[in-house]
């Protein structure tokens, strides 16, 4: 696991390559803290830098950038590549031979045995890289199917740059900071800036499992050309609909065990010591029973509690790491810790982002790191097997709504938008209905299953009131051209989740949390051909009996009793709304402070401190939670403030 960043700079700087890598890759520190690493070749321009979090082949023969054996290629590389010793054996057998063991290595004589495209379709992990071509003269960017690891890119003057985070770039002369504001309108409705945007104009996110490939001659006109996809989701999940599996529960609970118990086998592989996250919960259980299963120690397992009710599962992971056997270490969250963290997150994320699970998961990261330098997590389980309540709240929103005539929907549409008028001038319940029409209101007008779905998942429902000059772009939540065909409206919700809310939330949270703390995270779920086949389960498989993710019990039920795993399902989550009428206020009305968001420039500061009014008076009269809408605020508020103004323009 590590950092990369680097350029093509089309015309001198006036700087030594080495000072300005050094610069740029400073900036990754947490990310790689055992080594830092440079080339440049000053004939066209390009420069590579990396900072190492040493896991595999912990000798200088792992040290990056790396040149393969034939001088072609050189690459600097973050990630696992997790066959990488059955890559090797085809290699060697090919005639290829090694120095060191790493993973690394064994990509570039993949590149010069396969080609690069055919190579990466070889590799099963989680990666982000640059790669050039002194053949062909060819720059290569990568990012690994499911989106675990981030790259950042784009054209700044006359350098083309990249990096696994924003302030690499901003490292770089040519750097300039103008905030997108169709990105912050993407922001303020999700919690996070879905790929390909990111939060300034003209940088963006290399997308989930494609390939960008930038020619020299393409570089010199200053072209981008599109990334190209190798592998997809959407792929997966049509043809696994297509053609699901044909065999009894039975036994599709085996090939799944025994398909998890070897993914996970190779993502045991370390030269470090290697722990889990263990929540109590069904995805993380089932991760941590199958390392016990094949580990001749105990498994190293954290967990984080919370003095709260109805906040925690410290005593639910207990139970299970105590029937499981592991080396099971505990952390109870006190307010102040987390308090204290909160104004720090903007320069851990680097850009605005909102899910407020991320406190808890740096602060587990944070203990984690204090024993172990690699931790498997669950993540993923809900999108693969159908674990989130909403999917099921959200069909039956549908049915509801599906069943009126159309030309019904439109006038109880637009009647309800004259009672949502009425009400938003008038004090009471009246008022009050205002929120609960207009939920209604939207989902009388979603013209599909999948903006109704949309609508539900969004923070705010009309970002463009809250960002000034704000004009929302499609993604793959409201483009119907990006949607999967074939499948049902609970498939569809799966699938949009896990191209949308998994990457660009959750393991872009999993990994800020875990490299601010230079802690390298794995998902085994996230192994493509675990996805694969989880597309290939029947619904019928994933939800039974009221039971969701019904499948992955079946497994866990091997190994765990059902009674220390059956319960209703709890958020990774802070009470919010208390904190922000409690200790945090004052943090909160400083950043929220009328004059400020005027002269900003970026937010309307009516609706704004109306909504905070009634966080403070803790009312709460809407459908949506106005604790957690003002939060998404106050994150942008807090990074803006973070971020060097000196970098920003309007």
């Amino acid at each position: 696991m590590c950092g990369i960043a680097g350029y093509l700079n089309l015309e001198p700087l006036g700087e030594p390559d080495e000072a300005l890598l050094t610069r740029m890759s400073a900036q990754l520190t947490p990310r790689g803290p055992d080594s830092h690493g440079w080339w440049a070749d000053a004939e066209t321009g390009i420069g590579f830098s990396h900072r190492r979090l040493a896991i595999v082949d912990l000798s200088s023969e792992g040290h990056q950038p790396m040149h393969s054996a034939s001088g072609r290629f050189v690459i600097t590389f973050n990630g696992e590549i997790y066959n990488f010793k059955t890559l090797r054996r085809e290699l060697e057998a090919a005639g290829h031979g090694f120095r060191g063991h790493s993973d690394t290595e064994v990509m570039l004589a993949a590149f010069e045995q396969w080609g690069v495209v055919a190579a990466v379709r070889r590799m099963a992990g989680m990666f982000a890289f640059g790669l050039w071509d002194r053949r062909e003269r060819v720059l290569y960017f990568g990012r690994d199917r499911m989106g675990e690891k981030p790259l950042y890119y784009g054209w700044l003057g006359q350098s083309f740059l990249f990096g696994s985070t924003l302030r690499a770039l901003r490292a770089h002369p040519h750097w300039q900071g103008e905030i997108d504001r169709a990105a912050l309108t993407l922001f303020l409705r999700h919690d996070y800036i879905p790929a390909p945007h990111s939060i300034y104009r003209g940088v963006h996110k290399l997308p989930p499992g494609t390939l960008l490939k930038l020619s020299y001659a393409d570089a010199e006109r200053r072209a981008l050309p599109e990334p190209q996809a190798y592998w997809s989701v959407r792929e997966a999940a049509e043809r696994g609909v297509a053609k699901p599996l044909s065999c009894s529960a039975d036994e599709a609970v085996e090939q799944l065990d025994q398909l998890l118990r070897a993914t996970i086998a190779d993502q045991m592989i370390a030269d470090v010591p290697l722990g889990a996250f263990l929540s109590g919960g069904v995805d993380s259980s089932t991760i941590v029973a199958l390392m016990q299963a094949q580990s001749t120690q105990p498994v190293k397992t954290f967990t984080i509690g919370f003095d709260e009710p109805g906040y925690n599962e410290a005593g639910f992971a207990k139970a299970v790491a105590k029937h499981l056997g592991t080396e099971h270490t505990e952390l109870y969250l006190k307010p102040e810790a987390a308090l204290e963290l909160i104004p720090q997150l903007p320069e851990m994320y680097d850009e605005p982002f909102a899910d407020s699970s991320q406190v808890p998961t740096y602060l587990v990261a944070k203990l984690a790191r204090q024993h172990v330098t690699v931790s498997l997590s669950g993540d993923a389980g809900d999108e693969l097997f159908c674990g989130y309540r909403r999917y099921q709240s959200a069909q039956r929103v549908w049915e509801r709504v599906a069943r009126v005539p159309t030309a019904l929907k439109k006038t109880a549409a637009s009647g309800l938008a004259v009672m949502g008028n009425l009400a938003g001038n008038a004090p009471g319940k009246l008022a009050k209905l205002k929120f609960q029409v207009g939920n209604w209101e939207q989902q009388f007008a979603a013209a599909s299953p999948e903006l109704l779905y949309r609508h539900l998942e969004s923070r705010w429902d009309v970002p463009e009131s809250v960002v000034l000059g704000g004009r929302e772009p499609q993604t793959a939540l409201n483009d119907a051209r990006q949607w999967a065909r074939g499948l049902s409206f609970t498939e569809q919700m799966m699938y949009l989740d896990a191209v949308t809310y998994l990457p660009d939330d959750i393991l872009a949270k999993v990994d800020r949390a875990t490299m601010a703390v230079s802690l390298e995270s794995r998902v085994p779920l996230l192994d493509h051909r675990v996805v694969e086949f989880a597309w290939r389960v029947p619904l019928s498989f994933k939800v039974r009996d009221g039971r969701t993710k019904w499948l992955l019990r079946q497994v866990l039920h091997r190994y765990v009793p059902p009674s220390l795993i059956e319960r209703p399902k709890r958020g990774f989550a802070i009470p919010v709304a208390a904190w922000l009428r409690g200790e945090l206020r004052g943090w909160a009305e400083d950043l929220l402070d009328e004059r400020r968001l005027r002269q900003d420039g970026f937010l309307n500061a009516a609706v704004v401190r109306a909504k905070w009014q009634e966080v403070l008076s803790g009312a709460n009269i809407g459908w949506r939670d106005a604790a957690e809408q003002i939060w998404t605020v106050l994150m942008f508020q807090a990074w803006l403030m973070h971020t060097s103004r000196s970098h920003l323009q309007r």
